[in-house]
């Protein structure tokens, strides 16, 4: 349809087993993506593309450990395994992704001082990556999310689409979950609060 979209989120290296900051099975939905990539007509890539020593980064901060929270100046922010820098093997699609189909490819998290989870803002909740903005004007109101990870970069994503207007889904059987200290269901239901459709065919 024309006015529909599939936007995989962040399908890298580093998410995947083996990867810096491997979600558990991340590679087992790229058939299913790669499906639905060839069934859409319009597809949106995004794409975590960190500099070194970004400040998400355990490692930017003495004596920090990974998956602790710290306060940065825009609010909470979880701390993360150097993952997805910019131009590494890591940072890359996944090389079984049929990506080349993609018509527009968001880089995000690239401000060293901001961390970015959404496919629409940085996690200052200010800062646009101009998603918006292209998709109305290419007529596209209507969203389909697949990726990594469910409870956080796909997540946001799906959150911010319904808050910026378009018609969302987000396929649980093409997506995989971090679920740190319960964020999976905590995030499943703040998209359902929100008004996000979530579709998982293996369910039904």
């Amino acid at each position: 349809m024309a006015d529909e979209a599939l936007v995989v989120i962040d399908l890298q290296n580093d998410f995947c087993p083996g990867g810096a900051l491997a979600v558990a099975g991340g590679d087992e939905i790229v058939p299913l993506v790669n499906d639905l990539i060839r069934r859409t007509d319009h597809v949106v890539l995004t794409q975590d593309w960190h500099p070194a020593g970004h400040s998400s980064f355990a490692s930017s901060h003495p004596g920090a450990q990974s998956f602790t929270m710290i306060e940065m100046p825009y609010g909470q922010q979880t701390l993360w395994p150097d993952h997805c820098i910019q131009g590494s093997l890591g940072s890359d699609f996944h090389s079984g992704l049929a990506w080349t189909k993609a018509e527009l490819v968001i880089r995000k998290g690239f401000r060293p001082d901001i961390d970015s989870y959404s496919a629409f803002f940085e996690n200052d909740r200010k800062t646009q990556t101009g998603l918006a903005g292209y998709l109305r004007e290419r007529g596209i109101d209507t969203l389909t999310l697949v990726g990594l990870a469910t409870d956080f970069c796909v997540g946001f994503s799906a959150l911010d689409a319904v808050s910026q207007g378009f018609k969302t889904t987000v396929r649980l059987d093409a997506c995989r979950g971090i679920d740190l200290n319960g964020s999976l269901n905590a995030m499943l239901q703040r998209m359902r609060d929100a008004g996000v459709t979530l579709e998982d065919p293996l369910s039904d």
